[in-house]
């Protein structure tokens, strides 16, 4: 059996929040990948994708939906709000063929978040409240329902393993969208303020069914500085009248909570390059902190002091930086692959 190298995985370095909804669509329109496959914990995720002047917040959907030739699949380790599924369909006017959940992806219940909302979740940790932890916690007690089960979902059920192993035996290119952030992560993040699995790249793998070996490159998402929803510990945290002095003051997409912000943190990102194996970097956000520097999509034309950033970036971490965005819009982006 020959194994291709045909996956690119795509995680957050920090704590969520690093603009990974607009790299990856980035990558699935200059990439054209033939399947575009979601992995990470659920709806307690949300990415954003701006395109053709329109703004999505996506939750369930993969953020790849711009490059319409490609298939869309929720990994089994996903968990699925159907209601949340359904009305981003139906939001975006994409083709329902071109959607898939897997038959075992954990279902979300209203229970779920009456569970999640409680003071010893929401009001201890910072929960976002969708149902997530609890779900996760009745998937390890084997009394979850999976999707398999849920009528609604029927249309779209298949083999998301079998798609994916399928098109890698075609060589056919995926990328694998990782959601949250590295020190979110249950195993390597900074516990108890943390999701409900580890969401490293070598989780995104496993929640949609491919191994290592099928991995090309693993890019690593950080933002030019440091943002944080919820509790748990922020090294370098601004007040946040500085944040905002500083244009990093930011709202969630998926609580509306205002983001805890810090400056750029290179021990945690070189933590994070390890933890993740990454072979690249993309840097988001390089306009906030360096606001001359928008939309400019030619490296030589950033300012000096934008690029001495970058280097440090590189010289601190250890893997270089292929992608930088200078703005919202996907083709605000330096492309140095």
């Amino acid at each position: 059996m020959v194994i291709t190298l045909s996956a690119t995985v795509v995680v957050g370095g920090f704590f969520g929040d690093e603009g990974k909804g607009k790299i990856i669509s980035y990558l699935a329109l200059h990439d054209k990948p033939e399947i575009v496959v979601r992995a990470g914990v659920g709806p307690n995720a949300g990415h954003t994708v701006i395109y053709k002047g329109q703004e999505y917040k996506l939750r369930q959907l993969p953020s790849g939906f711009v490059y319409e030739k490609a298939r869309l699949l929720i990994g089994p380790g996903v968990l699925v709000n159907p209601k949340i599924l359904l009305n981003e369909i139906e939001t975006t006017k994409i083709n329902p063929k071109r959607v898939g959940v897997d038959y075992q992806c954990g279902i979300i219940e209203e229970g779920h978040i009456e569970r999640d909302r409680k003071p010893d979740l929401k009001g201890r940790l910072g929960t976002t409240g969708s149902g997530c932890g609890p779900a996760n916690a009745d998937r390890a007690l084997r009394i979850l329902r999976i999707a398999k089960e849920i009528k609604d979902l029927e249309p779209f059920l298949t083999d998301v393993p079998g798609e994916l192993h399928d098109a890698l035996d075609r060589g056919e290119y995926v990328l694998v969208e990782g959601t949250q952030g590295t020190f979110l992560s249950l195993f390597h993040g900074t516990y108890p303020y943390v999701t409900s699995k580890d969401v490293t790249a070598s989780a995104a793998c496993s929640d949609v069914g491919i191994g290592p070996k099928h991995v090309r490159d693993v890019i690593i998402v950080f933002k030019a500085y440091v943002t944080r929803v919820g509790a748990g510990p922020l090294p370098g945290e601004l007040p946040e009248e500085e944040a905002k002095r500083r244009g990093w003051l930011e709202i969630a997409t998926v609580t509306g909570r205002v983001r805890r912000a810090a400056p750029f943190n290179f021990d945690l990102a070189r933590r994070a390059v390890r933890l993740n194996s990454a072979s690249m970097i993309a840097v988001t956000k390089l306009d906030v902190v360096f606001p001359e520097t928008r939309g400019v999509t030619d490296f030589d034309k950033l300012s000096d002091e934008a690029k001495e950033f970058i280097e440090e970036i590189e010289k601190k971490v250890g893997v270089p930086v292929k992608i930088i965005s200078t703005g919202p819009d996907l083709m605000e982006t330096i492309d140095l692959r």
